[in-house]
């Protein structure tokens, strides 16, 4: 039965020959380490918490007198609802470190120069969509932490200078977080932003396709870079065909992501959900310590070491276009940052001063 149902298939869209040109005929090049997986990861990721989303959807009431009552029948009453509503949560938290991670790699691996630039773009794009995801799904449960959480960070752009306050009050749909916040955030996080998401990240693996896998920075040539002045593929002749080699690799880190989710689960349950999460939002009542996520503990921490608060966030809002648009600006040929002393530094002292303004963030 299964192999006239393959037959079927076979006659009318030539299965084999597009897995083959697909998956075998793509070749990547021999000496790819895991960590150039990470890319498949956060796809794997974004999966999980698209699946994770619908169930929760299901039974999710986005109103504020029911939605902290409708999370908690979710955690209580459905049957393994406490299993998804926690895969989701951690998931969010663990895609998001697998992206930064992603990202950090092709940096230090200075894939993103050309022809790669826009592949670089597309996915500091889909990063910021992944923090408005954690921002805009904060609030959803309508606790204590993801109320306050949302009020710090909404407060901060307030800080810019014109048009600060127009856009803070635009999210919040009024001067403090109330129900009009909870229902923009709920169309933004089930509706915008994933159209947003997989509308960049279809660009993004098109351009990976079109393109090909960049060499390891130690085994590129810097006379291919100069030669480059029209279109042209990446071939990896020596390299490997993308099935079987690059997807074991993959589906190692995949079973790697699902372990660290599944151990968190398993043994540190209650570490996503202090106290302030499994209590009712209340905005008379504001918790002894007020503060967002990891993933925005550095620049609210940063915010709140320099003084003139519009000059601070518009220094970060400086960084962050730099961070986006940094392929245009480092145009030299070589792509090793072992070989360029000044770019690595620059790289240790900010991952540094990251994890530094993070750590201190939560003091």
């Amino acid at each position: 039965m299964l192999t006239r149902i393959r037959d079927w298939i076979e006659t009318r869209i030539g299965l084999n020959d597009l897995i083959n040109t697909g998956l075998r005929d793509f070749r990547v090049p021999a000496n790819l380490n895991i960590f150039y997986t990470l890319g498949f990861v956060t796809l794997t990721a974004y999966t999980v918490q698209l699946i994770t989303g619908v169930f929760l959807l299901i039974y999710y009431i986005p109103h504020s007198g029911h939605a902290f009552g409708s999370v908690n029948d979710i955690m209580t009453r459905v049957p393994y609802g406490w299993l998804f509503r926690q895969m989701h949560q951690v998931g969010s938290n663990l895609m998001t470190a697998a992206l930064l991670l992603h990202l950090l790699f092709i940096f230090v691996g200075g894939s993103y120069k050309k022809p790669r630039e826009m592949t670089w773009v597309t996915g500091g794009v889909m990063f910021l969509a992944v923090l408005a995801f954690c921002l805009t799904g904060y609030l959803l449960p309508w606790n204590q932490l993801g109320y306050w959480a949302t009020t710090v960070v909404t407060t901060m752009f307030t800080t810019l200078p014109y048009i600060g306050e127009v856009f803070a009050q635009m999210l919040r749909g009024g001067n403090h977080v109330s129900e009009i916040t909870l229902n923009r955030f709920f169309a933004l996080h089930v509706a915008l932003l994933p159209l947003i998401f997989i509308t960049f990240m279809i660009f993004h693996l098109f351009l990976i396709r079109r393109t090909g896998f960049s060499k390891p920075p130690s085994v590129q040539s810097v006379i291919e870079d100069r030669a480059l002045t029209g279109y042209r593929r990446e071939h990896h002749p020596d390299g490997y065909p993308f099935y079987p080699y690059f997807v074991i690799k993959a589906a190692f880190m995949v079973c790697l992501y699902f372990l660290v989710m599944f151990f968190i689960l398993s043994f540190f349950p209650a570490s996503l959900l202090p106290e302030d999460a499994i209590t009712p939002a209340d905005p008379l009542k504001t918790p002894a310590m007020i503060r967002p996520a990891w993933y925005f503990l550095a620049p609210y921490q940063m915010l709140k070491l320099i003084p003139n608060k519009a000059l601070g966030m518009t220094f970060e809002l400086l960084m962050l276009s730099v961070f986006l648009l940094w392929p245009f600006f480092d145009t030299g040929e070589e792509r090793n940052i072992l070989k360029r002393p000044l770019l690595r530094w620059v790289f240790i002292v900010s991952f540094l001063s990251w994890l530094l303004l993070t750590v201190w963030g939560r003091y």
